[in-house]
């Protein structure tokens, strides 16, 4: 089957960085099937979809394609070009889209009031509907629960044109993707199969690199050292044969056997010399080929929280029973709430079922200090992001030190994430996180929070959390997560056409080690 786009050599780099931050990638993006681009936060995934988009132009190489390509962006800020009459076109093609992602048709007109996970399957739905050739899909199951992935899973299947999808979430891209490029900038390598099946030969092939690597460096350092003896040892012989003034008026008497043990001893220095020289070529020649292995440097992880706290007073939330609006008429019915100083919730429900509306409900009712809350909204928009990251640029050398050794624990490579102007989706999570670390924190609050994280940085942040002695409130799709972090589950759930409850439960599965 003919490609439908294909990276010829492509390198890009954005004004004013050192260097590339994609280099020489050459890949196959075949119709009729998804691959899945795989990295770390701020490797240039997101860029890469750009251009398979064509709204960047490589810096070198080319880029084909055949036929039209849309870009489905990461952030749910703002409504996708097209969303009104997405909504109201009748023809079978949008109406099937619809229909295949369950995009209701009271969703019109009212962006605003939508979940962001709404949200998502809308603005994938209005790309379908346009019938492009090249799909490119910037972390579509942000924000959505374990029955509307599915159902998105189903639609994307669907598709057969040429897909690209970032993405996080390890189980979607084994099911979806026939393929997964491996971004670590700033090179690229493409494998078959899911991200499971890639990660495993990508851990076998650097394991046999760092083997050959390492017997490369022992050879390199053995032969360096054995020249190196051999080049003193002709320094020695050349000090020790150094003819005497009554051994040169010998030599000039034709004394025979004087120019016989002179010649010896010279002969035994010029053997060390030659051999000291064919050492070193044979080192130089280790030294050749331990460069030549492409071993992939490894980073220091583990985040902590070491300056969250429980909290002195005997609670940080306390609220009577009472509603919460949650807008077009619905409400949100809660019993007695209480959180202690050590208490971990989960906060679940399907998507649009006012998570995110009751979180803000109940805020101003925390009995702790503001500076001692931090939280880590659901969605963070690219101007809030980039005025962050510039405030974290004008922090004084030592303070900037500590945050950025926090953000590099959790996966992100600092110096990348100073260069731009915008941090990633995932980046300025870690840079909330590590701003907020020694604060002293009381209260820890997060909507979504391995939204747009990348696997390395959850599996820190969950390490952190289990550790953090702080109270937190955590609103998650992400079963696994819930079942190590929390304690506590309010459950939202519909209870009437207008009305839904807040229902109190234990969370199975916790672990705190």
């Amino acid at each position: 089957m003919r490609p439908s786009l294909k990276f010829d050599r492509v390198s890009f780099a954005y004004d004013g960085m050192p260097g590339d931050l994609l280099s020489d990638v050459t890949a196959y993006f075949p119709q009729g099937g998804w691959t899945g681009i795989v990295g770390a936060n701020g490797c240039g995934k997101t860029t890469l979809l750009r251009l398979a988009a064509g709204e960047l132009e490589p810096s070198a190489g080319s880029i084909s394609t055949i036929g039209a390509a849309s870009y489905v962006v990461q952030r749910t800020d703002t409504a996708p070009d097209g969303f009104d009459d997405f909504m109201a076109d009748d023809s079978l093609e949008a109406v099937d889209w619809r229909v295949r992602l369950d995009i209701r048709p009271e969703w019109a007109g009212r962006w605003e009031t939508l979940s962001h996970g709404e949200r998502k399957r809308v603005q994938i739905g209005v790309a379908l509907a346009s019938g492009p050739q090249v799909l490119a899909l910037d972390e579509p199951t942000n924000h959505l629960g374990a029955s509307a992935k599915d159902t998105l899973l189903s639609a994307l299947k669907a598709f057969h044109g040429a897909g690209l999808i970032v993405s996080h979430d390890r189980e979607f891209l084994d099911a979806l993707c026939s393929q997964c490029l491996f971004i670590f900038p700033p090179s690229a390598t493409m494998r078959p199969g899911g991200v499971t099946e890639g990660e495993e030969q990508d851990r076998r092939e650097q394991e046999h690199i760092r083997e050959r690597h390492e017997k490369a460096v022992v050879e390199s350092r053995t032969l360096h050292a054995s020249a190196q003896r051999r080049f003193e040892l002709a320094q020695q012989l050349a000090a020790r044969n150094k003819p005497s003034r009554k051994d040169r008026i010998t030599a000039n008497d034709h004394d025979g056997r004087a120019k016989r043990n002179l010649a010896k001893l010279t002969g035994k220095n010029s053997w060390a010399v030659t051999q000291s020289a064919a050492i070193s070529k044979r080192a130089a020649k280790a030294d050749a080929q331990r460069k030549a292995f492409a071993v992939r440097k490894e980073y220091e992880m583990g985040f902590w929280l070491d300056g969250g706290e429980a909290s002195k007073r005997d609670a940080v939330f306390v609220l009577d029973a009472g509603e919460a609006p949650l807008g077009g008429g619905r409400r949100l019915v809660y019993p007695d709430l209480r959180v202690s100083p050590t208490d971990r919730i989960a906060l679940t429900g399907p998507n649009g079922i006012g998570k995110s509306t009751f979180l803000r409900h109940i805020m101003p009712f925390a009995r702790v200090p503001e500076d001692k809350i931090l939280v880590v909204p659901q969605e963070i928009t690219a101007e809030e992001s980039a005025r962050l990251l510039a405030e974290v640029k004008e922090l004084h050398d030592e303070e900037l030190g500590r945050v950025m050794t926090s953000v590099s624990r959790l996966g992100s490579r600092p110096g990348r994430l100073l260069q731009s102007e915008c941090p990633s989706p995932g980046e300025v999570r870690k840079l909330m996180l590590a701003l907020g670390v020694n604060r002293g924190i009381h209260l820890l609050v997060m909507d979504e929070p391995t939204n747009h994280l990348d696997l390395p940085g959850i599996e820190c942040l969950e390490d952190a959390l289990v550790e953090c002695p702080c109270a937190m409130i955590i609103v998650s799709h992400d079963r696994r997560f819930i079942e190590r972090v929390a304690r506590i589950e309010w459950r939202l759930a519909e209870t009437g056409s207008d009305t839904v409850a807040l229902l109190r439960c234990e969370v199975r599965g916790t672990s705190d080690e």
